[in-house]
């Protein structure tokens, strides 16, 4: 798990069918002081309504995604679990 910061979303007209109709979230990590970014922005599926500039907790753990895509042969890695107050 890590904290990022919500920087834009993606939009495809081509993808995995196990993505049709879920929002890609653009999100950039933080480091530990939450201020400055810590690597290159990932690409997460979102399934709580995060926007722009919400900081946000994302997982890489394809057993969650799984779940919550309702699809076992997903190649998506990083979903958003969490949007930080």
């Amino acid at each position: 798990m890590l904290a990022g910061r919500v920087v834009g979303h993606a939009t495809s007209t081509v993808k995995h069918p196990s993505m049709q109709g879920w929002r890609l979230l653009l999100v950039q990590p933080m480091s530990a002081d939450g201020r400055s970014p810590d690597g290159d922005p990932i690409l997460a599926v979102d399934h709580l309504g995060a926007g722009r500039g919400h900081l946000v907790i994302v997982t890489s753990d394809g057993k969650h995604t799984q779940t919550v895509l309702q699809n076992t042969h997903t190649p998506v890695r990083w979903s958003v679990i969490g949007i930080v107050d």
